[in-house]
């Protein structure tokens, strides 16, 4: 059980043990934060005795959280983020522009659609730093709720009621699949086609797999655990890649597959009676107070209009 040290835990007890459990080593963590050895583990051996409970397993395999290390790295990388967010909107103050901006962002957006944004705005707001962190859709609204990031984008509205959120860039999935294909004369296809290809799908709270299932349980009355699974991976371009070496078809935003469908390397083809269409949203805390270079950031994203450029001027 804490004791009365708890109190007494330092932000620099707090740096070491996030470093020991990210780097799994206490010669690496020690590295990484500028001390010895013997210093970094004089920091955990404090850290173990204010929370009264053991907070890493230390094995020959490595440095890993206990449960009770888990829920100190968790409040640990949140009480540090609150330290730059003060600093950031001290610096703000003194009116140079500068600050950074924490974002969280599903597959979609983090690869394909804010690299088109972000170079304009970096080019007119040189002082702002951005920090961008990739994510499934479900994870991504919750590092935004809990405070771990401080804007997001993703594929799909959140049920979080302690966030807001807008729509931003309009996003359409289609069949994906290798050049060659039988369909790649064909402008769409059936979704009773699609049970009968090995599939590529992506992981489970991904923004596209649950847009796709939701689609094709309306226009064809099954689920998607009805179709041939080869592979179930965890990014957009990894699935890209899979299909690309003709381990199956799948369904992907046609954001992800413009390049490739305008070389001739994928076909893609639209599921009839299954538009799949939907926004990117943009997300952020209720009460998350916005500074200059957050609104700057905002309005970069609202004033930005991304399309995909199909082969041939291709209308799906």
């Amino acid at each position: 059980m804490a004791g009365p040290n708890f109190r007494n835990i330092t932000l620099l007890q707090m740096e070491s043990f996030i470093a020991l459990v990210e780097e799994e080593s206490f010669t690496r963590a020690a590295r990484r934060m500028f001390v010895t050895q013997p210093t970094l583990t004089k920091h955990i051996h404090s850290l173990e005795e204010a929370a009264g409970a053991r907070i890493v397993d230390r094995a020959a395999a490595g440095v890993a959280p206990t449960p009770e290390g888990r829920i100190l790295y968790d409040y640990a990388r949140r009480i540090l983020r609150l330290r730059e967010v003060a600093r950031e909107k001290i610096q703000e103050l003194g009116g140079n522009g500068s600050g950074t901006v924490h974002v969280a962002a599903s597959t979609i957006p983090a690869t394909y659609l804010l690299p088109r944004v972000l170079g304009g705005f970096l080019k007119r707001y040189p002082a702002v730093r951005l920090h961008i962190q990739a994510a499934d859709s479900r994870d991504v609204s919750r590092m935004v709720s809990d405070g771990e990031a401080e804007m997001g984008f993703v594929g799909k509205q959140p049920a979080d009621r302690k966030l807001l959120f807008e729509p931003l860039w309009e996003d359409r999935l289609v069949a994906v699949f290798p050049a060659g294909h039988p369909w790649s004369k064909r402008g769409s296809v059936r979704p009773e086609e699609l049970f009968g290809e090995p599939f590529v799908m992506r992981e489970e709270g991904s923004g596209t797999r649950e847009t796709f299932a939701d689609c094709l349980l309306k226009s064809s009355g099954r689920n998607i655990d009805a179709l041939h699974v080869v592979c179930e991976m965890g990014s957009s371009e990894a699935v890209k890649e899979a299909v690309l070496n003709g381990m199956g078809i799948s369904l992907l935003s046609v954001f992800a597959v413009e390049r490739e469908a305008a070389a001739g390397k994928l076909g893609i083809a639209a599921v009839e009676g299954c538009p799949m269409k939907r926004h990117f949203y943009l997300l952020y805390r209720r009460n998350f107070t916005l500074t200059a270079c957050h609104e700057r950031f905002r309005e970069a994203v609202r004033e930005s209009r991304l399309s995909p450029c199909l082969p041939g001027g291709k209308r799906l």
